[in-house]
């Protein structure tokens, strides 16, 4: 598991939160899904805010991983690195799962999902990572369902249209201005040191 997405020498937080943003595009499946190196109306609130404390939503968002990793034998453990970002609001996901990095890439827009919910994200993408393929087919219900045990998460109920139901599980609760944490605002994004 990586511990951070080492992209600068630079202690001026614009530079830093910026080029923390080019190395998370790079993960990504496309570069497209991260947009806000291209916006410049909110670019520099953002890129600040990120250059401050995305060391520490990393290490929490770590240690959620951790959590996960925890349910499974060493040898059933995927290789994870895990970094927030804010996602582009078109593509109309929470978080994703690249499966062609190695070590898997989680990437997650914590701006869209109260904190408290946070662990809920990572463990449906954590499920894809230890499944090994995208989609909500079989393997990736059983690897939900194991998460959900050992994480003590209600367990997804058996639905006629499991399938599309499993791609919203585990359920949380999304924000009503996914920028707002980016940019700092709120109680949410200001207590994090």
């Amino acid at each position: 598991m990586a511990d951070s997405l080492i992209i600068t020498t630079s202690t001026d937080p614009f530079t830093r939160g910026l080029d923390y943003l080019y190395g998370v595009r790079s993960l990504a499946l496309t570069p497209a899904i991260i947009d806000l190196v291209d916006r410049l109306d909110d670019r520099i609130s953002i890129c600040t805010w990120i250059g401050n404390h995305i060391d520490a939503v990393n290490r929490q968002l770590t240690g959620y991983v951790q959590g996960c990793h925890d349910c499974f034998h060493a040898w059933e453990q995927p290789p994870i690195q895990i970094f927030a970002a804010p996602l582009v609001e078109s593509f109309k996901i929470d978080g994703l799962c690249n499966l062609q990095t190695n070590p898997v890439t989680i990437l997650v827009d914590v701006g869209r999902v109260v904190p408290k919910d946070w662990l809920r994200l990572v463990v449906h993408e954590y499920a894809h990572a230890h499944a090994g393929s995208p989609g909500h087919h079989s393997q990736f219900e059983r690897s939900l369902a194991h998460l959900c045990l050992g994480l003590e998460i209600a367990l997804p109920p058996d639905q006629p249209d499991q399938k599309d139901w499993l791609q919203f599980y585990p359920d949380y609760v999304s924000t009503q201005d996914p920028l707002a944490f980016w940019r700092g605002q709120g109680q949410d994004s200001r207590s994090l040191n």
